[in-house]
């Protein structure tokens, strides 16, 4: 005869089953705000959908549309264009302001200034930004008071648009990089720098030694979010040129925008958002295994 008694749950068990019960409501969220609209734009990916009545399932036709289309290759050499401008200004200035200023008395005020663009929405640094670059805007007039009539057309001329805007942006993410660098540089051992400059190493050899290989966890962070959100650019480019003229200055949020919101063109939409997904995943994970892969191999 066989006994039915009931196992009791140890401890473990009762405290593994809690935890599920509290993560449960967040899975859920995730579930139902990600995944379910990401499982959805990509059905519609496949179909042709102006938004009223039911899609009609065509294939990859949508696919074989956006690659075919001159200017969504454009609005990629676009977005190539704002990956590596954010990746060299913003990135690269923030780094120089938090080497200039974590070591001296008073830096946290010099930082400042460069922090509180940080504070402003996208389209708050493209209202200010077209107001100095727009056509007999600030920084015509400033140019014209020195004799300068001749001025480029910041705005409306291809790839100065995006040239200037990616500058805009920059002026805003420094701030924010260099506050990141800052926190890094501060949480450096002063040991290993005592040591080092003991041994005759001082401003570039230190950097180079000390520095900068003590920073790299933070500046994959860094490198990383720059990445992901320079894909993503929108709010600066709708704000100050609306992907225009023409459409010389759009990026891939914007083609999606454009297609899905104006054209009413759900499904080439959707398949451009999963493409400007699928490149963005590709891209984080492609960089964090390379350097990941560097760390152990070093």
């Amino acid at each position: 005869m066989t006994d039915k008694t009931p196992t009791a749950k140890t401890p473990g068990q009762r405290y593994r089953w809690s935890a599920r019960g509290f993560i449960a409501p967040g899975v859920f969220l995730v579930a139902v705000l990600l995944y379910l609209p990401l499982l959805w734009t990509t059905f519609l990916s496949f179909t042709d959908y102006n938004g009223l009545g039911d899609p009609e399932w065509i294939g990859i036709e949508n696919y074989v549309e956006m690659f075919d289309d001159p200017q969504f290759i454009g609005s990629v050499l676009n977005t190539l264009l704002w990956v590596g401008g954010t990746l060299l200004v913003p990135v690269g200035i923030g780094l120089g302001v938090a080497l200039l200023t974590w070591n001296l008395k008073g830096g946290v005020w010099l930082r400042l200034p460069f922090l509180i663009p940080y504070a402003l929405s996208g389209i708050g640094v493209a209202v200010i930004w077209s107001f100095i670059l727009g056509s007999n805007g600030a920084l015509d007039q400033a140019l014209a008071a020195f004799g300068i009539a001749d001025t480029p057309r910041w705005l409306v001329d291809s790839p100065l648009n995006t040239v200037v805007m990616i500058l805009a942006t920059s002026w805003q993410a420094v701030g924010v990089n260099a506050l990141l660098f800052t926190i890094g540089l501060q949480s450096i051992p002063k040991e290993p720098l005592e040591a080092a400059k003991l041994d005759g190493a001082t401003g570039f050899r230190l950097f180079r030694s000390i520095l900068w290989p003590m920073l790299r966890p933070l500046t994959v962070v860094v490198i990383g979010l720059s990445i992901v959100a320079s894909l993503k650019t929108f709010d600066i480019v709708q704000g100050m040129t609306k992907g225009g003229p023409g459409r010389s200055s759009e990026t891939l949020a914007l083609t999606m925008y454009r297609e899905t919101f104006v054209n009413s063109e759900y499904g080439l939409g959707s398949a451009i958002a999963v493409f400007l997904t699928i490149v963005t995943l590709a891209a984080a994970i492609l960089y964090l295994r390379q350097q990941l892969s560097s760390k152990n191999e070093g």
